[in-house]
C-alpha cells in the first residue's frame, strides 16, 4: 500500500491545463493581497506547469477582479507540487485559492479547487463536505466525483466510493476515473483487474500531462510487482521516468526495484535522487534502512535523523503522520509518539492503511489483543499486500495463532520477498521460529 503515502491521493482530477480566457478590456494592476503569487516560482526542475503559472499570472496582471486568473494560478501550483514533490507549493495555491473567493465568493471552480487542496492537506472529511456541496449544484462534474472516491477511500468508506468511480466512469470514462477504479480493484484484491484498468488509464492519458502518465505507469508498475512480474513492473519505472525526467515517485519506485535485484549501489543512488527533489520521509527512511542493512550504521542514522529533522519541522500540517507513526515502529523508538500520532488519524478515518498501522504500532507497544482486532479491519478488503500481511503474520503469532501468522507472513514474501529493505528478513526468521527453527 505504498501508493498510501502519497503527498497528493490518487491523481485525477487533472485540471492542469491552460484555459482559453477572454480578457476584460478594463485591466487593472494587482493589488497588494495578490501581489505575492505574481513571483515566480523557483525550482531545479522544469516542468509543464511552469507555462501555466506564468499564463496565469499574466491573466491577473490584466485583471484582478476576475477569479478565473486565480483558479487557473491556484490549479497550477498543485500541479507543479505534484511534478515536483514540492509541498509548499500548495500554500501558494491556497493563498491564490483566498483571492479568487475574496473577488467571486463560493465560485464553483474555487470550489473544486478547495476540494482537492483539501485532499493534498489529508483533511478528508473536509473535502467530502466541500465536494457534495459541488455535487448539489452539478450532479454530473465528473471531476468532482474524483474528490468523492479519494475522500471516501481515505475515510474507509469503500462501498459508497465504488459506486461513485463507478458514476465517475459513466461520465467520462478517462484517465482519471480508471486510475480510481484500478486502485479500488487493488484494494480489493483484484491485481490482475487493477493492472487492466490501469492500461486503459494510460491508453486514454493526455500527451500534454506526462506527469499523470507517469503517475499511472508508476502505479502500473506496483501493481505488476504486485502481481509477481518483477522485470515487467520495473519497465513501467522506466517508462515513467522517460516520459517525466527525474519524477520523484518514480525514482522512489525504481530505487526499490533495484535493492530488490541487490543492485543496492544503483538502489542508493536512485534514493538520494528522489530525496533530492521530494524529501519524504518514506524515501528518507528507505535509504537509511538499505545503508543499514548494508553494515553502514553511521549512514543510516544521518538519514534518520533527516526524518526526525522533518517531523520537528513539521511543515506538512499533518501529512506525513502515518508515515512518522510507521518509522518509528519499524525501528522501535518513540513508540509512545508514534501509537499517539496513529490513533489519532485512526479517529478520523477508517482507511485499510491507517487501521494496519495502528495495528502495528499496537503491537509494537505490546497491545497485541488489541493489534489483533484492527489488524482483521485492515484485512477486511482481502488486500494484496506484503507489509500489510507482514503485520498480521507477526500479530496473530503474538496472540498464539503460529499456524495462521506462518500463513500470513509466507503470504507476504511470496507476493513480494523484498518488500521492505529490513522487515522482510525479520518475517523470514519469523517464519523459522514459529516452525522450530
Amino acid at each position: 500500500m505504498r501508493r498510501k503515502f502519497f503527498l497528493v491521493v490518487i491523481p485525477g482530477i487533472i485540471i492542469g491545463a491552460v484555459l482559453a480566457l477572454v480578457v476584460t478590456a478594463f485591466s487593472s494592476k494587482p493589488t497588494a493581497p495578490e501581489a505575492d503569487l505574481l513571483k515566480p516560482v523557483i525550482s531545479s526542475q522544469a516542468t509543464a506547469a511552469d507555462n501555466q503559472i506564468g499564463a496565469a499570472q499574466a491573466v491577473i496582471q490584466k485583471s484582478s477582479t476576475d477569479p478565473r486568473g486565480f483558479n487557473m494560478l491556484a490549479s497550477a501550483f498543485m500541479q507543479k507540487s505534484r511534478e515536483t514533490g514540492d509541498f509548499s507549493l500548495n500554500a501558494r495555491a491556497e493563498e491564490a485559492l483566498k483571492n479568487s473567493f475574496r473577488v467571486a465568493p463560493d465560485n464553483f471552480e474555487a470550489l473544486k479547487l478547495q476540494a482537492v487542496l483539501k485532499l493534498v492537506y489529508h483533511q478528508f472529511a473536509e473535502a467530502l463536505e466541500i465536494a457534495k456541496r459541488i455535487q448539489k449544484i452539478n450532479p454530473r462534474d465528473h471531476e468532482n466525483y474524483g474528490t468523492i472516491v479519494d475522500a471516501q477511500v481515505e475515510l474507509g468508506d469503500y462501498k459508497s466510493a465504488v459506486d461513485n468511480a463507478q458514476i465517475m466512469v459513466d461520465l467520462k470514462p478517462n484517465t482519471a476515473s480508471y486510475s480510481r477504479i484500478s486502485y479500488l480493484r487493488s484494494l480489493h484484491g483484484d491485481s490482475k483487474g487493477a493492472i487492466e484498468a490501469m492500461n486503459v488509464a494510460i491508453s486514454a492519458g493526455n500527451p500534454q500531462n506526462p506527469e499523470s502518465i507517469a503517475w499511472c505507469r508508476v502505479h502500473l508498475g506496483d501493481e505488476l510487482i504486485n502481481d509477481g512480474k518483477f522485470k515487467e513492473g520495473e519497465r513501467e519505472y522506466d517508462h515513467a521516468l522517460y516520459l517525466f525526467p527525474d519524477y520523484h515517485l518514480a525514482l522512489a519506485a525504481k530505487a526499490r526495484s533495484r535493492f530488490a535485484a541487490g543492485d543496492t549501489e544503483n538502489a542508493i543512488a536512485l534514493y538520494k535522487r528522489a530525496i533530492e527533489r521530494s524529501p519524504s520521509p518514506e524515501y528518507i527512511a528507505n535509504l537509511g534502512d538499505v545503508y543499514a542493512k548494508l553494515g553502514r550504521s553511521d549512514e543510516a542514522q544521518q538519514q534518520y535523523e533527516q526524518v526526525e529533522f522533518i517531523e520537528k519541522l513539521g511543515t506538512s500540517a499533518g501529512t506525513y503522520n502515518n508515515q512518522l507513526a510507521l518509522f518509528w515502529a519499524n525501528h522501535d523508538i518513540r513508540l509512545d509518539e508514534a501509537i499517539t500520532s496513529a490513533e489519532r488519524e485512526y479517529a478520523t478515518r477508517k482507511d485499510v492503511n491507517t487501521a494496519d498501522i495502528y495495528a502495528w504500532c499496537l503491537y509494537k507497544k505490546g497491545r497485541f489483543a488489541e493489534a489483533k482486532t484492527v489488524i482483521d479491519e485492515a484485512l477486511r478488503l482481502g488486500t494484496r499486500d506484503s507489509r500489510l500481511l507482514y503485520h498480521a503474520g507477526m500479530i496473530a503469532a503474538a496472540t498464539g495463532s503460529n499456524e495462521k501468522g506462518v500463513e500470513y507472513l509466507k503470504q507476504a514474501l511470496t507476493i513480494n520477498p523484498n518488500f521492505d529493505v529490513l522487515q522482510a528478513n525479520v518475517a523470514r526468521e519469523k517464519i523459522k521460529a514459529l516452525k522450530g527453527g
